[in-house]
């Protein structure tokens, strides 16, 4: 892969990993926070998205460093170059929960799904497949967080 198009990706990927990491630390926010009927329902789901977007963290940061970068993926880091709006810290009941991070989900899943036309377009098949995976479960999960808010 040229230098140029290896440094383009290595941003890319970078800016994912600030907004993974970001989006995990809000998903835990509500994990720790959330009150109500489906406190224990919520609790649950929160703990695996939280666990999932560990995982696409360290993908993402795996990625970065088999091209040649490094990963920065430090939670100040990630605060200060996240794509995601700041997670409310007014929010208890379960319902807030959900639709903040539905809101933050969406926001997410349309990024990571045009980071998948930006590395096919530079010809990075596999980071492109590393996105594709990522947006296949970003957007159940967004999918179950809007059902749940239609229930």
């Amino acid at each position: 892969m040229p230098v140029d198009i290896r440094g383009y990706v290595i941003a890319l990927l970078n800016q994912t990993l600030a907004d993974t990491v970001d989006l995990r630390s809000q998903v835990k926010q509500a994990r720790w926070n959330v009150k109500g009927s489906a406190y224990v329902p919520l609790q649950a789901l929160f703990a695996t998205m939280a666990t999932e977007l560990d995982a696409y963290a360290d993908l993402v940061a795996d990625r970065i460093t088999a091209l040649g970068g490094v990963a920065r993926g430090t939670v100040r880091l990630a605060g200060l170059q996240s794509t995601l709006p700041e997670y409310p810290d007014d929010l208890a009941l379960g319902e807030a929960h959900v639709l903040a991070l539905a809101e933050r989900f969406a926001h997410y899943a349309t990024v990571v799904r045009a980071n998948i036309t930006y590395a096919a377009d530079v010809e990075d098949a596999h980071t492109a497949h590393l996105y594709t995976d990522i947006s296949r479960v970003i957007e159940q999960r967004l999918g179950g967080l809007d059902a749940h808010l239609h229930c």
